[in-house]
């Protein structure tokens, strides 16, 4: 079943995709900024029923699928705008969505200052998670550092940017190589004894640290990139996390926007847009990977959902514990993204699309060397 908005929503992100067309489509991400276009004017109408089916993640109760607010400040171009961005937060809120992410790094620091002033007319209503672990040089990251005393700094600063009093959900963004994760799980723990954090979790960590942390303070959530593009979580992460009773949020849900059947060959990034360093996007690994699209296009036309559906139902699928995190600038492709809690598959229906999507070989690593080397480190032994 698709949500009630669903065309509209297809139609204002699919211009140029017809079935079939992604293997030959060109694209321009640039020109006007989204925060231009405007609004939708009942694009807060009609909540998503589908939203108010509760996961948890540890002591955390949240809707199916969250909001990924990074876009909304860095990594992305054109980025919105500071009133677009906050009105598609609230917006989100008014739908159903419970749960909202962002983190220090995104910005750095602007992304805070934005959600803090989205969420404030309800605040008490929802889950917030934010990230530490890295250090700056004014605004500018410059490497890893999850000392006891950076934390504590850290969330200081998000606090204030978040115009809060407290994080329900709190990220070590992550492993740190130089840091004990007793020590980061500790300085955690006590945090939570303090009021400041609700519950821990952890980005792509090694799987032992993911361990050893859990052993000092229980995780309530791994996020980890996975979509129908990225399936590293189901080769191991997946199944420490159901052992440990750890939910997985996905981020990239719709592997940056590939997945909605937005990109096509020939489409070119924006100078400094993240995505155009991607190895998976690059022009001779397009064309072999858009046969996900193509498969995504098939089962939307029997499903009557978009591909962006079609994909966060897919995850959504894979068990009651995985609770992705889409994110979305523009109020039509939120509303589009919505619709997927109510998109469903039988059994039958999860084999056949996973032997479908299996057969098709993904050509080039998730990301570019430098985020990869990021990802899975395991933190030295505590002395």
């Amino acid at each position: 079943m698709k949500h009630p908005d669903a065309d509209k929503a297809l139609s204002s992100r699919r211009l140029f995709l017809g079935t079939g067309a992604a293997l030959a489509a060109t694209s321009v991400l640039g020109g006007t900024s989204a925060a231009q276009v405007p609004a939708p004017t009942d694009a807060a109408a009609t909540p998503a029923p589908g939203l108010n089916r509760k996961r948890r993640l540890g002591p955390l109760e949240v809707s199916p699928m969250g909001l990924g607010c990074m876009s909304g400040s860095a990594f992305f171009y054109p980025l919105p705008g500071k009133a677009r961005m906050i009105s598609v937060i609230r917006q989100a809120h008014e739908r159903g969505v419970t749960l909202f992410d962002t983190a220090e790094l995104y910005g750095p620091f602007t992304n805070e200052e934005l959600v803090g002033e989205a969420i404030q007319p309800f605040r008490k209503n929802i889950v917030l998670a934010s990230k530490f672990g890295f250090a700056y040089d004014g605004n500018q990251s410059i490497g890893a550092d999850s000392r006891p005393a950076t934390i504590r700094r850290a969330v200081d600063g998000s606090l204030r940017r978040l115009r809060t009093d407290y994080i329900d959900l709190l990220y070590q963004h992550r492993v740190d190589p130089k840091v004990p994760i007793e020590d980061v799980a500790g300085t955690v723990r006590d945090l939570i004894g303090e009021g400041k954090v609700r519950a821990f979790g952890m980005s792509e960590p090694g799987l032992e640290t993911l361990r050893r942390a859990h052993a000092v303070q229980p995780v309530a959530a791994v996020q980890n990139e996975y979509s129908v593009l990225e399936r590293g979580p189901e080769r191991g992460a997946l199944a420490v996390c159901r052992e440990l009773g750890i939910g997985l949020v996905p981020w990239a849900p719709l592997a940056r926007g590939f997945t909605t059947g937005h990109f096509g060959i020939g489409t070119r990034f924006l100078p400094g847009d993240y995505r155009g360093g991607l190895p998976r996007m690059f022009p001779d690994s397009m064309p072999a990977n858009l046969h996900v699209v193509a498969l995504l296009e098939r089962w939307g036309v029997a499903k009557q959902a978009t591909p962006a559906q079609v994909s966060l139902a897919w995850l959504l699928a894979q068990g009651t514990d995985i609770v992705p995190i889409p994110g979305s600038t523009d109020p039509w492709h939120l509303i589009e993204n919505l619709g997927g809690v109510e998109v469903s598959f039988t059994a039958e229906e999860l084999v056949r699309f996973r032997g479908e999507l299996e057969a098709i070989p993904i050509v080039g690593p998730r990301g570019s060397p430098q985020s990869m080397a990021q990802n899975g480190v395991e933190a030295p032994p505590k002395r």
